[in-house]
C-alpha cells in the first residue's frame, strides 16, 4: 500500500462570482521513502495540493489517505492530532518564533505530544545534530543567518519523526549558495534517514534533486521523469 494515496481530489474556490478549480480530479501515490518534487505555474495549485495532503485544508471532493488513514474523513479535532503526530512542515519563510531560541523552536511540535521532558530533550538534540546546528541551540532567530533559520525550520519539521515531511518552496527566500546547501540537506535526510519528502518548488534545479518529479497542469498531475540514482 502506498504511503500517500490521493484519489480524484478536486478543490474549488469561489471568487468574484467565478468558480476557481486549482485541483481537478488529481490523483497521486507516494511510496514510503520517496522524495517527490512538485512544480507548476504560479497559482496552479501546488501549495493547495500540499495543504490537502498535510491535512491543513480539505478537498471539495475526493479522498486522501496517509499511512492507511483516510484523513478526509477525520473530524477537525482528530485531524489536528493526526497532523501533530504525522506531518512535518517546512515553510518558505521559516516561521520561527523570535522570542524563542533555536532549541525552543525545534521543541515546539513535541509539546503537543505525550512525551517526557527527557525524551523531548533527546529528540531535539538529534534533530539539531541532523541539520548541523548543535552549536546554535541557544541562539535566537535574529542571531542566525537565513540558511541557519531554515535549518532550524527543518529540524522542527523532523523532530517528531513524522510519517511525511512536506516542504513549500523551502529555498524561495534564500540566495543560490544557501539554497543549494538546504537542498543537499533535504536530499541527505531522504537518502540517509529514509524520510519521505514532498516538496513544492518553482525551481527546476531544486526539483531535479528529488527522486521523482511531478508537474501540476490544469489541475491534474503529470509525471515529468524519475531521476536515476
Amino acid at each position: 500500500m502506498p504511503l500517500v494515496q490521493v484519489d480524484l481530489v478536486t478543490k474549488e474556490f469561489t471568487k468574484g462570482g467565478h468558480t476557481i478549480r486549482p485541483l481537478d480530479e488529481a490523483s497521486l501515490t507516494i511510496e514510503q521513502g520517496e522524495y517527490v518534487s512538485l512544480m507548476g505555474a504560479s497559482g496552479s495549485g501546488k501549495s493547495t495540493l500540499l495543504n490537502q495532503i498535510a491535512g491543513i485544508d480539505r478537498p471539495t471532493s475526493g479522498r486522501i489517505s496517509v499511512a492507511g488513514v483516510e484523513i478526509t474523513g477525520l473530524s477537525r479535532t482528530k485531524l489536528a492530532r493526526w497532523r501533530a503526530e504525522n506531518i512535518g512542515y517546512i515553510f518558505q519563510t521559516h516561521n520561527l518564533i523570535p522570542v524563542l531560541t533555536a532549541y525552543e523552536n525545534v521543541e515546539m511540535p513535541l509539546l503537543l505530544l505525550p512525551l517526557s521532558g527527557r525524551e523531548r530533550e533527546r529528540r531535539v538534540a538529534v534533530a539539531l545534530e541532523a541539520v548541523s546546528l548543535t552549536d546554535r541551540a541557544e541562539h535566537y532567530p535574529r542571531q542566525l543567518s537565513g540558511g541557519q533559520e531554515q535549518r532550524v525550520g527543518i529540524a522542527r519539521a523532523i523532530v517528531a519523526s513524522p510519517t511525511l515531511v512536506v516542504a513549500d518552496e523551502p529555498t524561495g527566500d534564500l540566495d543560490a549558495e544557501t539554497s543549494q546547501q538546504i537542498l543537499v540537506l533535504l536530499q541527505r535526510l531522504n537518502q540517509e534517514l529514509g524520510m519521505t519528502l514532498l516538496m513544492v518548488t518553482h525551481d527546476a534545479n531544486a526539483a531535479a534533486m528529488a527522486t521523482r518529479q511531478l508537474r501540476l497542469v490544469g489541475g491534474k498531475l503529470i509525471e515529468d521523469r524519475v531521476a536515476v540514482t
